[in-house]
Order: C-alpha cells, then sequence, then structure tokens
C-alpha cells in the first residue's frame, strides 16, 4: 500500500527558484502546474510543439528535487514488454531444463515465476523504485492507443499487476511526468488522471533569458538578434520551427565562430544550425532576403 510522503516542493514560488537552479527558467503558469501535480500526487500531461523543453522540465524537476529520472520513450509498436515488464524466457527456460526429473513441475512453476527471472522496464522500475523518481513518459502521443491502456492502472493508482506474483503497489508514488506534441488525440481516460500544461514557445523576453543562462559569454546584443531572428522564422509556414534549444544552439555556434553581429553572411553560413530541411533554408533565405 502506498505510504504518505512528503512533497518535492513547498510553494510555487520554490518550484521556480529550484528549477531555475536546475537551468530551467519557468513561467509562473509552469510552475504552478508543477507544484500542483506534485501536491496532488497526481500525473502531468504536458502538450506542445516539439522543441519548446517539454522533456526537459521532466529532467529539470529530477535534478531540482535529487530524484532518479526513469524514462520510456514511446514509440510506434512499443508494447507491454517494453513498458511495463518481460520474463527472461532463456533464462526460464535453463532453469526447467535443469530441474527436470528431480522436481514437480508445481516447484519449477514457482520457480521460474519469480523475482529472479524477471526484467522490470521503465513502468515497473518506477513504481519499485523507494527513493524519490520523476517518471517520464515521452512523447506517449506516438504509441498505440492500447499502451495508454497499460498506463491507466500505473497513472491510477500507481501499481502493476504481474499475473503470476501478484499486484505490486508503490511504497512511493514517483512525480509522474507524460509529454505529447499532440500528433494525436490522446484517450479520454488517460486525460482525466491528469493535470494538463499546454507548452509553446516562450515570448521573447523568456528566450532571451534562457539563451543568456545557457550561453552567458554571448553579447546581449546578439542574443537580442539571435532571438528576433528566430521569431522570425518560427511565423514562416515550415516543415520544421526553430526550437528554444535550437536557438541555444545557434548562439553557441556565433560564440565558437568568434561573430559579433548577426548579419546576412552570419545568418547564411549558419541557418543550418535551426533549420533542418532544405525546403526550410530556401524559404527562410528568401524571407530574410539572403540571396
Amino acid at each position: 500500500m502506498s505510504v504518505p510522503q512528503s512533497p518535492l516542493f513547498g510553494s510555487v514560488a520554490e518550484v521556480t527558484e529550484r528549477l531555475a537552479e536546475a537551468g530551467y527558467l519557468a513561467s509562473t503558469a509552469v510552475a504552478t502546474t508543477v507544484y500542483l501535480a506534485d501536491r496532488l500526487g497526481k500525473p502531468l500531461l504536458v502538450e506542445g510543439p516539439a522543441g519548446v523543453g517539454k522533456t526537459e522540465l521532466a529532467k529539470a524537476v529530477a535534478a531540482a528535487t535529487s530524484s532518479g529520472l526513469v524514462r520510456l520513450q514511446c514509440y510506434e509498436g512499443i508494447d507491454e514488454a517494453r513498458a511495463l515488464y518481460e520474463w527472461n524466457h532463456a533464462k526460464q527456460l535453463l532453469r526447467i531444463t535443469a530441474g527436470q526429473g528431480r522436481e514437480s513441475w508445481d516447484e519449477t512453476r514457482d520457480d521460474v515465476f519469480s523475482e529472479e527471472f524477471l526484467l522490470p522496464r521503465p513502468l515497473l522500475t518506477a513504481i519499485r523504485r523507494s527513493a524519490p523518481t520523476v517518471l517520464l513518459v515521452d512523447e506517449i502521443d506516438k504509441a498505440d492507443v492500447e499502451v495508454e491502456g497499460l498506463l491507466l492502472e500505473v497513472l491510477s493508482d500507481f501499481q502493476v499487476t504481474v499475473p503470476e506474483m501478484g499486484t505490486i503497489v508503490a511504497s512511493r508514488r514517483p512525480f509522474a511526468l507524460l509529454t505529447s506534441n499532440s500528433t494525436r488525440e490522446l484517450s479520454e481516460a488517460l486525460k482525466r488522471r491528469c493535470l494538463f500544461l499546454h507548452l509553446d514557445f516562450p515570448d521573447a523576453e523568456l528566450e532571451r533569458r534562457i539563451v543568456a543562462s545557457r550561453v552567458p559569454q554571448l553579447a546581449e546584443s546578439l542574443v537580442e538578434a539571435l532571438v528576433r531572428t528566430v521569431r522570425v522564422l518560427r511565423e514562416l509556414e515550415l516543415r520544421k520551427a526553430p526550437s528554444v534549444a535550437e536557438t541555444i544552439d545557434w548562439g553557441r555556434t556565433l560564440l565558437a565562430l568568434g561573430l559579433d553581429t548577426l548579419d546576412d553572411d552570419a545568418v547564411r553560413t549558419t541557418l543550418g544550425v535551426v533549420l533542418k530541411h532544405q525546403s526550410d533554408q530556401l524559404k527562410a533565405a528568401a524571407e530574410l532576403r539572403l540571396n
């Protein structure tokens, strides 16, 4: 049975402060939602376009609270064996073979379906940890609908049922954070179990602060020009808009090249850092009149 536990954060202000110490500059809305998810013991579903810091938020919460991070990376075709647990079939077969003629099948069966032969995957691993844990279910929208069903028991009661062994209940609830790029609609049953947070690209002021904190050697004027240019690019109809991480990479690129201004030549030669499709680069070059 799950036991009462101390919250990870004491206030919204503390969330903001500790995430900042971990390198994540959170808005008031983000800090408030993280605080409520922790205080209410509910999973947090974070939706938004790729590259806005959804996964980084989970990593920052783990770092800020000295928690272990357990990550389930979802993809098309992921199944129960990769998400929850599976049995070590090769080892089980060796054990069955070794016991033939020396013990009854009941004795063998009880042994092969025991802890020694169980291979826990991320969901079960997070449930069984007694230390503070952040469970990151990354890009849940890439998984099949059936995987959401596997999550319902975990997210409702923080427990996993292994038919051969019984129900394993968390002794300490993990801080669960699910991310989605909104490539498909998630089930209402899953959403009901979560608090919801939509993350979009930060406003100009916050993005300037993020870049300045990650690339502190970059001149303030260059940070300003960088963020302004990236925001222009995001307004275009691109296959992939530049992420915050790519803005930071662009700043590091300019620093590595020793550039002190973001003129046309600098943009033209480094555009591949933020735009990863040729069609996007051509469109941006035309819009920015780099040709």
